[in-house]
């Protein structure tokens, strides 16, 4: 039997997962293997549910604080949310530096 833990304080944070759209659809879907051909078709069905979603934008809040590698999450694949990350560390180290010469 494998014992699981959960932080007491993330548990009020993560219960968007309670209304996410995926929750009745194929895990399968939202983590293709690979970036052609069928996981292509894959990718997009995954971004079709995501845009019907109420929670779409705390997923993909989670899965860019969580650094989540692989699958769909709120709408976006692996490289839009590498690329979300760096154009977020490029805000942050832009705002450090204005805060430093001010």
């Amino acid at each position: 039997m494998a014992l699981t833990w959960i932080r007491p304080d993330t548990v009020a944070a993560e219960t968007w997962r309670d209304d996410a759209a995926c929750r009745s659809t194929d895990p399968d879907l939202f983590f293709p293997v690979g970036t052609t051909g069928q996981a292509l078709d894959h990718i997009a069905a995954a971004k079709t549910v995501c845009a019907t979603c109420s929670v779409k934008l705390p997923c993909l809040e989670f899965a860019i604080e969580s650094n989540q590698d692989s699958g769909v999450w709120g709408g976006t694949s692996e490289e839009e949310r590498r690329t979300l990350r760096r154009h977020r560390m490029r805000a942050r180290r832009a705002a450090a530096a204005a805060a430093r010469t001010a």
